[in-house]
């Protein structure tokens, strides 16, 4: 069983290397957030298979900081991009 899980953690490392691409190549900053979440969700699911294949709690402690900090880059993402929307609102049209 835990071969199994160390497969599944590594297949589930290949599709968030794949989640790359649609980082590098989203169309606007909220799509590049969405990807770069669900990066981080898939890190956290292959930490916590090779934590069960493993044995190794310790392994789990850092999937549970890495989704600590998935929610706060989330927070700083929305105030990042509510001030720029704020700033652009406040230059005048150009004419």
């Amino acid at each position: 069983m835990a071969e199994f899980m160390q497969w599944m953690a590594a297949f589930l490392v290949l599709m968030v290397a794949l989640g790359l691409v649609r980082v590098a190549r989203g169309p606007g900053r909220a799509e590049r957030m969405m990807a770069a979440q669900l990066l981080g969700s898939g890190a956290i699911g292959a930490l916590l298979l090779f934590a069960a294949a493993s044995g190794e709690p310790a392994i789990v402690d850092v999937a549970l900081t890495l989704a600590l900090l998935a929610a706060f880059a989330s927070i700083a993402f929305v105030k990042f991009a509510l001030r720029q929307d704020r700033a652009g609102d406040d230059e005048e049209p150009r004419a």
